[in-house]
């Protein structure tokens, strides 16, 4: 019996796994900004792509046609 509760408080006490765990949930929150961050860059990338060749498309030279 002495021996199960030594295992036991063993068991109880081991941290080992502990920072594991932490740099696991650290890692998934600076995944989960970085995957935020390019999707909000390409958003904004995209509409200035649009906007600028809207604004080429009302500027071409004659004999010229801007296509996006």
């Amino acid at each position: 019996m002495k021996k199960l509760m030594t295992m036991t408080r063993q068991f109880r006490d081991d941290d080992n796994g502990a920072a594991m765990v932490e740099y696991s949930i650290l890692i998934g929150i600076i995944a989960a900004a970085a995957i935020t961050a390019v999707l909000g860059i390409g958003v904004f990338v995209t509409g200035q792509f649009h906007n600028l060749c809207a604004t080429l498309s009302g500027h071409s030279p004659a004999g010229y046609t801007v296509t996006c």
